[in-house]
């Protein structure tokens, strides 16, 4: 045997002394699932490194723009209302009776004086009658009256020729009052007679008036556009005038009456030109012409309005009463002037910690409506001061600002793209 000290230096063979000697064997491999988790460890910190800078990094923000016109601008008032014939008359009834027949119906063309009804003329007739016996019977009495008078008349005067002619003796004087005063009762009894006759008359004009309305006839040559009584039905005329037909004077011409808001109404008067539509022909636009703005205010829950009338023209009666309209009045044509989208003027930056994608919005760090407009410069939003005048609700006038045709107006935002 060797006497060498073992040591842990590996001889040629390539094994370790100490180890062969104490025993001892290789470190056992590391465990597989250790070298996973590192190996998801270090991706995941590649992928984190690699959102942070991704997020560090400032979208692009994209804007909708628009450029400045020169074109006519035309200024419409907007109001609603209601078409109504231009003279429509309800017709009504001052006698009661029953109506016998009714000779007209909906929708007919009538003239003027034409029957429309009548009423059972039996009651009326005989009262007519019974007012004429009146006044016969009121004029007999008054020839009685009369031959009284005059007979009281010639014995007053013969008694006062025999008391002259007796000088005073005869007649007495107390038959002379006597027969003064027969005289006076028979001048009376002849004024009471013709009274009664002058009563008689009145009332059998009243009762042949009666009779005569008991003919309901058409004041105006038109159409009848309601029918409110039928053949049979009692009409009482004591307390209110009946309504029994609503007629239209012509329908080829008739007006429309709408209300026109207090803060418009300055602007609005006789003779402008107006459009207006109708739900029954919602591609159709109907010409008319302002007639009246009248100045009695309407107040409907604070709002205050005008009634304001127009004259339509309807010559092919596609239009009927009652039929609500929306009408545009033109009060206001400018010609060839600077206008923008009134987007333009509402279009307001963000401020720069805004949260990405959140979209401008009217009013939010908003400057008075109308004072400056944005362009872009550098992809930024740059303010231009303007002078704004009328506008039609869509565009705007520029009376006064450093704007050309070619600027291109920021209107809005576009979404980030993700």
């Amino acid at each position: 045997m060797s006497n060498a000290e073992p040591t842990g230096v590996p001889d040629e063979t390539g094994k370790n002394p100490v180890s062969e000697t104490l025993e001892l064997g290789t470190p056992p491999p590391k465990p597989l699932w250790r070298r996973r988790n590192w190996i998801i460890a270090a991706l995941l910190l590649i992928l984190v490194i690699t959102a942070s800078r991704f997020s560090n990094r400032d979208p692009a923000i994209e804007y909708e723009t628009a450029t400045a016109v020169r074109d006519d601008l035309l200024i419409y008032v907007t109001a609603t209302g209601a078409l109504e014939p231009t003279n429509q008359v309800e017709v009504g009834i001052e006698v009661s009776g029953t109506i016998a027949t009714v000779e007209v119906d909906f929708n007919d063309q009538i003239e003027a004086g034409q029957v429309l009804a009548r009423l059972d003329t039996a009651k009326l007739a005989a009262r007519v009658l019974q007012a004429r016996a009146t006044l016969e019977s009121a004029r007999a009495r008054l020839l009685t009256a009369q031959a009284r008078s005059t007979e009281a008349s010639n014995e007053y005067a013969r008694l006062q020729e025999v008391r002259e002619l007796s000088g005073g003796r005869v007649p007495s004087r107390s038959d002379l009052d006597r027969a003064q005063a027969t005289l006076l009762t028979a001048q009376a009894d002849e004024t009471a007679s013709k009274a009664a006759i002058a009563e008689a008359e009145a009332l059998l004009e009243v009762n042949e008036t009666d009779l005569s309305r008991a003919t309901i006839k058409a004041p105006i040559s038109g159409v009848v556009l309601d029918r409110k009584v039928d053949p049979g039905q009692t009409v009482a005329a004591s307390l209110q005038t009946p309504v029994l037909f609503t007629l239209a004077e012509d329908l080829q011409q008739m007006e429309l009456h709408v209300d026109v808001d207090e803060a418009d109404v300055g602007r609005v008067v006789a003779g402008q030109a107006a459009t207006f539509s109708v739900d029954a022909y919602p591609t159709r636009d109907f010409p008319a012409s302002i007639k009246e703005v009248r100045f009695a205010p309407k107040t409907v829950e604070g709002v205050v309005t005008y009634e304001t009338l127009l004259t339509v023209d309807n010559s092919d009666l596609a239009l009927r009463p009652g039929m609500t309209a929306t009408a545009d009045i033109l009060v206001e044509r400018l010609t060839d002037v600077l206008q923008v989208p009134n987007a333009a003027l509402r279009f307001t930056p963000l401020p720069e910690n805004s949260a990405d994608g959140e979209s401008e919005r009217p009013g939010r760090n908003k400057v008075p409506s109308g004072d400056r407009v944005w362009r872009l410069d550098n992809g930024k939003p740059v303010a231009i001061p303007v002078v704004v005048g009328a506008s039609d609700g869509q565009r705007t006038e520029i009376t006064e600002g450093e704007l050309d045709l070619e600027t291109p107006l920021i209107i809005k935002r576009l979404p980030l793209r993700q």
